[in-house]
């Protein structure tokens, strides 16, 4: 069984949350914790909050074993993108793009056949 958590309109371009969340796909929840919590990104924090909240998902509402518990499914999506503008040289702009980013984790208990 997969337990889902969703987190929308992260301020943050889904290229690189998915440096992130590519380290952490496939591992055990313990152990994605870990490696979340000491690392320098500013996405590491919005995930790792996303991942406990699809831990306690998987443990008050599915009755999951938190020990075995891993990664299943793990994507950043592309969200709306604020353009903004800049003023340049000879009355001309450019135009700024503030992206952001869906995020959506997915945690399912390892069988014992695994």
């Amino acid at each position: 069984m997969e337990v889902a958590a969703h987190v929308k309109d992260v301020r943050f371009s889904a290229q690189k949350a998915r440096l992130v969340i590519d380290q952490v796909r496939g591992l055990p929840v313990e152990r994605a914790l870990d490696i979340l919590t000491f690392s320098t990104k500013k996405a590491a924090g919005v995930i790792k909050k996303a991942l406990e909240s699809a831990i306690a998902n998987a443990e008050n509402n599915n009755g999951l074993d938190l020990d075995a518990l891993f990664i299943s499914t793990a994507y950043a999506d592309e969200a709306t993108t604020h353009k903004r503008f800049r003023a340049r040289a000879r009355g001309r702009s450019n135009t700024i793009l503030k992206r952001g980013c869906h995020i959506t984790l997915k945690v399912s208990e390892k069988s014992e056949s695994h």
